[in-house]
């Protein structure tokens, strides 16, 4: 059978143009954003997040590209209405809405075959999650396996438990991307599942510096052994590499706490009364905000006062100063290990009810960073609602834009 229409020579031009404006690092626009704090009123005066809506995205490397969205708020009724469709925008994506072709498969090593989909979700302590991640509209036509991976476990049981979602997206254009990619998240994952139980505790204690510490220390132990596979393969660091991107939930209801992580390109958005904020932190700031008693000041003191608080340092830390080394003993299990090539990045948040805060790899970050009506339509589905079920979730997450055909891989977490 024919593996599906053959787009016409204008089509595989703009997919050309689509695999181009993604190729090579994938910035996007995302490595060079500004944003500080996450505008809580209830924490220690930080600077506040500034919606997307009020701050310039930084421009594309592509010149042709279109202009940044000034907004991601719907401005009317009619903007709003987005129907049925499962795209934004003037037209159709270039390519075919559902899989075409699938990846050639070994069969001395089915093990190794990437499903197109995957769906998860769980509800712990306040927070509903909902996690996917699916091949891209690209990947899908030529036949090429998805190379973002997902990986979602809860370590420990009861209010003590901690879940982990971690992503990871392959190098682009490189063989074996979604093992890397794979690989990593697994690494990750038995990483923090060792050492789950002190970091549990730190999340409910608010020790942040100790967090930041601790999660830099695991997150370069995994993309160490990442390079170390590349070396016993013969290839270059770079051509057996991937993303990371981590986000702690404790089952905690008490704790709302969050704590993202990773290194590489990405998306860290938050939906708060209807409007996006990014959340996203600075390449070359890795501090996050400060997080206090899940987000209480401390007794006897205002919000407003908790800089004031006796032993507490400039940054919000009440029992650790982080000095921003990375090779020092810390609290967590294994080794030093060498710096990754790209910054670590960290934020600690505290959750507000009604708040939804989404994850995602670059694949859902670029479009929804850069083409406003796309985050429009999800603010519209996901503000001020219960969170929708796995098969809604997946639809939500699948609204395409035009010139934007890379796996995507998103987890967001509902707060009641």
């Amino acid at each position: 059978m024919s593996p599906g229409p053959v787009p016409s020579a204008g089509a595989q031009r703009a997919g050309a143009g689509e695999a181009a404006r993604l190729g090579g690092p994938r910035d996007g626009g995302l490595r060079g954003r500004t944003t500080s704090g996450t505008g809580d009123a209830d924490l220690s005066e930080p600077p506040a997040v500034v919606p997307l809506s009020q701050r310039p995205v930084p421009p594309r490397s592509v010149a042709d590209l279109p202009p940044p969205p000034s907004s991601f708020l719907p401005s009317s009724p009619a903007e709003r209405d987005g129907g049925d469709r499962d795209y934004v925008g003037t037209g159709p994506p270039t390519y075919d809405a559902e899989p075409t072709a699938l990846p050639p498969a070994d069969p001395d090593a089915l093990d190794e075959l990437v499903p197109d989909t995957v769906l998860d979700g769980a509800r712990y302590g306040t927070c509903t999650l909902r996690a996917v991640s699916v091949r891209g509209d690209s990947a899908r036509y030529r036949g090429e396996p998805r190379r973002d991976a997902l990986l979602v476990a809860r370590f420990g049981a009861g209010e003590q438990a901690l879940v982990l979602v971690a992503m990871a997206t392959g190098a682009r254009a490189t063989p074996g991307a979604h093992r890397a990619a794979a690989e990593v998240c697994r690494w990750i994952g038995r990483a923090v599942g060792r050492s789950h139980a002190r970091l549990a505790e730190d999340l409910r204690a608010a020790r942040r510096g100790e967090l930041k510490s601790g999660l830099h220390r695991l997150t370069d132990r995994s993309l160490g052994r990442l390079r170390a596979g590349a070396a016993a393969q013969g290839l270059a660091p770079d051509e057996y590499a991937a993303t990371l991107r981590c986000l702690l939930l404790p089952a905690d209801p008490e704790c709302r706490t969050r704590v993202f992580f990773g290194v590489g390109a990405g998306g860290l958005l938050r939906l708060r009364d209807g409007a996006w904020q990014d959340m996203e932190p600075d390449a070359g700031d890795s501090t996050g905000e400060p997080v206090l008693g899940f987000g209480s000041a401390p007794r006897g003191l205002p919000n407003d006062a908790r800089n004031d608080a006796p032993g507490e340092t400039p940054e919000g830390d009440r029992l650790t100063m982080d000095l921003g080394i990375t090779t020092a003993p810390g609290p967590y299990d294994g080794p030093p290990a060498g710096r990754p090539r790209e910054p670590f990045r960290f934020r600690a948040s505290v959750a507000r009810p009604g708040d939804v805060l989404l994850m995602c790899t670059a694949g859902l970050a670029e479009p929804l960073l850069n083409e406003p009506e796309l985050g429009e339509v999800l603010a519209r589905r996901w503000a001020g609602r219960t969170p929708p079920g796995l098969a809604e979730f997946l639809t939500d997450s699948r609204v395409r834009v035009k010139g934007y055909a890379d796996d995507r891989t998103a987890a967001a977490v509902w707060e009641a």
